[in-house]
């Protein structure tokens, strides 16, 4: 699964559209219209720092676990 169909899943769960989404993370301070959400999703341009703001958003966070071979 791809970080984008990973954040529309999210979404989906809490009812959230990507509009919803991108309005709060300008009000959070990361300015950043639909447009460009879309399309750093979509290239797979997206850093990591701003799947972090929007999982806390969604209420996920990211967990760390050591692989096991």
């Amino acid at each position: 699964m791809s970080i984008r169909e990973d954040i529309k899943m999210l979404l989906a769960k809490k009812a959230m559209t990507m509009t919803e989404l991108a309005r709060i993370l300008t009000e959070k301070g990361s300015k950043t219209s639909i447009k460009s959400l879309s399309n750093k999703l979509a290239q797979k341009t997206i850093r990591f720092e701003e799947v972090r703001k929007i999982l806390e958003i969604l209420g996920y966070e990211i967990e760390y676990k050591e692989k096991k071979d």
